[in-house]
């Protein structure tokens, strides 16, 4: 073979080594790879090693299949009590067919932008401003809802959103600072009064079981009191009753009856009466007895 033949042969083999090399493409993860075929849809590459048919085959986009976060500007919305506010809001997006994504939309991010900004003043319409500051669960997911729907078509799925910011006039601020204000005023005066009712109630509670306790201390002296009174008549009332005992077991003769009677008169006579009347059985025995006594005397 002539040489001139061997180094054409060699340039056209290398031309086709270097058109492979270059043909070969590898897809990342979480990546794909929309191919078209002489201008027409062919397939899509997923993750791994792929090789292009040189100038037929063409890489239409490079797809990401991660999750994706768009932070769109504010937009101005009015609400139903005709507050204009600003409102911006974040999206969270997949893209789940590459295919649908490439072909479906023009400018995809931007066709989400708008039809966020068109839901969001149709959801705030119908609010009012309260409403609105304090329903972001709700709104957020009445647009996640729309949203997810209006892309599927672009092969685009909406995870979720999140209003990140709601900027009322400032006017409407000030308002709303100065009733939050008088809120947390009035909500500090009831708690004073709760509290001094509180104590009011527990030294009322205090004097209460005070008295109680003093009461019971008195009630139960009484009853010490007139059960040692009661306790004292028993005792006297026994003591009587043993003597009556013993003086009906020692049979005593009329004699020593009429004797302790004196004595009985002699002790009451010592006392503050004034005048005493002696029955005449006793004054013969009284008489008796003074007569003794002189005769005594005399012998001594």
């Amino acid at each position: 073979m002539p040489i001139v033949g061997i180094i054409i042969f060699s340039i056209i083999a290398l031309i086709i080594l270097i058109l492979i090399v270059r043909n070969i493409k590898i897809v990342p993860q979480a990546h794909a790879f929309v191919i078209e075929r002489l201008g027409a849809y062919h397939t899509t590459w997923e993750t791994g090693l792929h090789l292009k048919v040189p100038f037929i085959d063409r890489i239409s986009r490079k797809v990401s299949l991660k999750e994706q976060v768009v932070d769109f500007p504010p937009q101005p919305v009015i609400t139903r009590d005709n507050v204009t506010m600003q409102i911006d809001t974040v999206v969270y997006f997949e893209i789940t067919d590459p295919k649908l994504y490439t072909y479906g939309v023009e400018r995809p991010l931007s066709a989400i932008e708008n039809l966020t900004a068109t839901t969001l003043r149709n959801i705030i319409g119908d609010l009012e401003l309260d409403n609105t500051l304090t329903s972001r669960d709700t709104i957020n997911d009445k647009i996640r809802i729309i949203l997810d729907e209006a892309t599927d078509a672009w092969g685009i799925r909406v995870i979720r959103v999140e209003l990140k910011n709601i900027l009322p006039p400032r006017e409407i601020q000030d308002a709303m600072e100065k009733q939050m204000k008088a809120e947390r005023e009035r909500r500090a005066r009831i708690l004073d009064a709760e509290g001094e009712k509180r104590s009011q109630i527990l030294v009322a509670e205090g004097l209460k079981e005070s008295a109680i306790l003093k009461a019971d201390a008195v009630k139960e002296q009484k009853i010490r009191e007139a059960q040692g009174e009661a306790e004292a008549i028993m005792t006297v009332q026994k003591a009587n009753a043993d003597a009556l005992k013993m003086l009906n077991e020692a049979a005593p003769t009329d004699k020593i009856i009429q004797l302790k009677s004196l004595e009985a008169f002699a002790k009451a006579a010592d006392g503050q009466a004034t005048k005493i009347i002696i029955p005449s059985d006793i004054q013969g025995l009284a008489g008796s007895v003074t007569a003794i006594k002189e005769i005594w005397q005399d012998k001594k």
